[in-house]
């Protein structure tokens, strides 16, 4: 099977219809629209050259570093999937990068070409859903839906689409049980809280991108009791300053932050189970190669 045959059978695989309004952050206006092939970001990002070459493997990850590469190239892997962008800007637009002769960019590429592997973004085609027979709509974000599943936490969950996605956990959960599932699990080097560990968690919420503004979140922990948020980014304003307020009144919250790339990489992980069976009858080896923890901690002594 060819790496052409192998991307379009994915797509044909994903669910064809997504909400817009969802993908960019607006209120829903209930606007349905078909995904085609490509979209700003889900395209080949490298490789278009071996489109036409036989897949000799293909590796699933959520962002593909230099690691990434290195290690599909030595699993035999010819086509890597990955979620976020290649060359460190939305769009992956390269113009810029040429233009200035950045090094790394040049090293980068070099390493591609050496190797013939394609890369292309699945990024749109994941959020909008893949078929999940447990979800009342029979399908659900994959990425959300692969971040229950790795940890072992879909009977947890109140909802399979749409943000935020919310959990309801059994007595004597607390927010440092949390954390230390996340960190063993998703394989981690540690993660940040604000509130107290040992904060009992009832309902917990993993919210969409924080940059800044959270009033309607805001309003939502305290009006829904949501005892935990799990963000993906941190801000150290608005969110981060009324859970801490919230913890010190004793008003039971917390936030448990592993970063964006971390969360969301479990539903690469997923995606490396159920791919082998939208190629059935191809013999191609699909694996998931974690991207890797960002971050290291210093603590203090």
């Amino acid at each position: 099977m060819k790496i052409s045959q192998v991307i379009n059978q994915l797509i044909n695989y994903e669910c064809s219809e997504v909400n817009l309004a969802l993908l960019s952050g607006q209120k829903d206006t209930g606007r349905l629209t078909k995904l085609g092939h490509d979209t700003d970001r889900d395209k080949i990002l490298y490789g278009k050259q071996y489109l036409n070459d036989e897949c000799t493997g293909v590796v699933t990850t959520c962002w593909p570093s230099v690691a990434v590469i290195e290690k599909a190239h030595e699993r035999g892997a010819n086509l890597i999937i990955c979620h976020e962008a290649l060359f460190w800007n939305h769009g992956d637009h390269l113009g810029w990068l040429k233009e200035s002769q950045n090094q790394t960019f040049a090293e980068k590429s070099k390493l591609l070409d050496e190797y013939k592997i394609v890369v292309r973004r699945d990024h749109d085609h994941l959020h909008a859903g893949i078929p999940v027979s447990e979800s009342p709509s029979g399908f659900a974000d994959g990425i959300f839906y692969g971040y229950a599943k790795v940890l072992g936490w879909t009977k947890y969950l109140k909802n399979f689409n749409g943000m935020p996605i919310q959990f309801e956990f059994p007595l004597g959960t607390t927010v440092k049980t949390i954390a230390q599932h996340l960190i063993a699990t998703l394989h981690l080097n540690g993660c940040r809280i604000e509130g107290s560990p040992d904060t009992p968690v009832k309902k917990a919420i993993l919210p969409f991108h924080n940059f800044g503004d959270a009033n309607e979140l805001i309003t939502k922990l305290d009006q829904d009791s949501i005892d935990c948020v799990l963000t993906m980014e941190m801000i150290d304003f608005t969110l981060a300053e009324y859970i801490r307020d919230s913890s010190i009144l004793g008003l039971n919250k917390a936030i448990v932050q592993i970063g964006h790339f971390n969360t969301e990489e479990a539903g690469m992980q997923y995606m490396a189970e159920w791919l082998p069976n939208v190629i059935a009858g191809s013999n191609i080896k699909v694996e998931y190669i974690q991207s890797g923890d960002m971050y290291n901690f210093v603590l203090a002594k």
